[in-house]
């Protein structure tokens, strides 16, 4: 399971890392990277607010990825498919919240 939980906590890390430049606004309209959608593309001055708002709850769900992934490997006696489900679950929820979060700030503006 330490295999599993290494790769959570990596996975958390980079996606921590990505969520940074978009925070900081360093990130310019593109095709690849950020809060890609009509909106955003078409008006730069929509584009760094939501995305930043997205970064930070993105953000947020990357470091409950890696709390949680640490924190559920001290339950004992759990299987790894279950450690495994309620890692990814958990996650799901919170950047769900994040991505839904950011459209409503979006369409706020």
């Amino acid at each position: 399971m330490i295999t599993l939980e290494i790769m959570f906590v990596v996975s958390g890390v980079v996606l921590a890392a990505i969520c940074v430049p978009l925070i900081l606004g360093r990130i310019p309209p593109n095709g690849l990277y950020g809060f890609r959608v009509r909106k955003t593309m078409e008006h730069p001055e929509i584009w760094y607010p939501v995305n930043k708002y997205g970064g930070q709850r993105l953000l947020i769900s990357s470091l409950l990825l890696i709390l949680e992934a640490i924190g559920f490997s001290f339950i004992p006696d759990l299987r790894i498919d279950t450690y495994s489900y309620a890692v990814l679950v958990v996650w799901m929820v919170g950047s769900t919240i994040a991505i839904v979060s950011a459209f409503r700030y979006m369409n706020s503006l």
